[in-house]
């Protein structure tokens, strides 16, 4: 099977990459700045600086694709500054080495951010906020994403080489779950992203599917769980919380507000983890 790179495989979404890469078939290697944890399944591993192109270029050299997971994921422990950076800069450096190389595909991991999160603080344009909201980045860390998204947009006008945005929300590993009921009571405490997540599974089937789906250009996808992280139904949430914002379908129960149905029809996308699986009493 062709050799695919997945950076920051050493983080929660680059190891969920690589666990389903793997587990369908392809050979991969993790490049990151940190080793893996020592409970992670052994994949080769190298350690570089992804701002520096010279490494990029070596460690990319016989890869047919790449899925760029690696970036600083928050201001909470790095200047903002430095967060705009490194992100803006490792991901040009993948995006060129691509290039350069004549790579299949680029995967590489935006953020739910760009959409305009926190959204406590300016509410959506209406709901579910779909991959056609405009965007919206509030932080550092979200600008340093949609940056990215246009460069990916030139980078593959200039190489013909597809390169797709998955546009995380919250990441939860089964064993996460357990802190779910604590968000129940007050809605507020996860209004910033609509109450969304998405299990690492799913994250890793997304970069599976991305890598394999029939499209081209530079397109975004959202990519979230089938339901929200709340025991009540979405729209009781929206008509408490947002009572002014515009739904635009009507609403299964516990439906996610962050839309995933363009990853769902153009990626193959089906999300199949829910925390409602494992969390016992979960509806009011």
């Amino acid at each position: 099977m062709p050799l695919i790179a997945v950076t920051g495989g050493s983080g929660k979404a680059g190891n969920a990459a690589l666990d389903e890469l793997s587990a369908h078939g392809y050979d991969v290697i993790n490049i990151d700045t940190v080793p893996p944890r020592p409970d992670a399944k052994p994949y080769p591993f190298k350690q570089a600086e992804l701002c520096n192109m010279g490494e990029v270029i070596d460690l990319l050299n016989g890869c047919e694709s790449v899925v760029h997971m690696a970036a600083i994921p928050n201001e909470n422990h790095h200047a903002p500054s430095r967060v705009f950076e490194n992100n803006t800069m490792s991901t040009y450096n993948i995006f060129q080495a691509a290039a350069t190389l004549k790579l299949k595909r680029v995967v590489w991991a935006s953020s739910e951010t760009v959409l305009g999160l926190s959204f406590g603080d300016t509410p959506p344009l209406y709901a579910p906020v779909d991959d056609d909201h405009a965007p919206y980045p509030n932080s550092r860390y979200s600008l340093s994403k949609s940056v990215a998204e246009e460069m990916a947009r030139q980078f593959s006008r200039w190489s013909d080489i597809p390169i797709i945005g998955l546009r995380f929300t919250n990441i939860f590993r089964p064993e996460d779950y357990a802190q779910v009921p604590s968000y129940w009571d007050d809605p507020m405490q996860r209004i910033w992203n609509l109450w969304g997540y998405v299990d690492t599974r799913d994250v890793g089937q997304s970069c599976r599917v991305a890598l394999e789906a029939n499209v081209s250009g530079a397109p975004n996808y959202t990519i979230t769980a089938a339901d929200t992280i709340m025991n009540r139904s979405s729209k009781s949430l929206m008509d408490e919380v947002f009572p002014n914002v515009t739904l635009r379908k009507e609403l299964a129960e516990f439906e996610t507000l962050l839309s995933c149905d363009k990853a769902k029809a153009e990626l193959g996308y089906s999300p199949q983890h829910s925390w409602r699986n494992h969390v016992s009493d979960n509806t009011v």
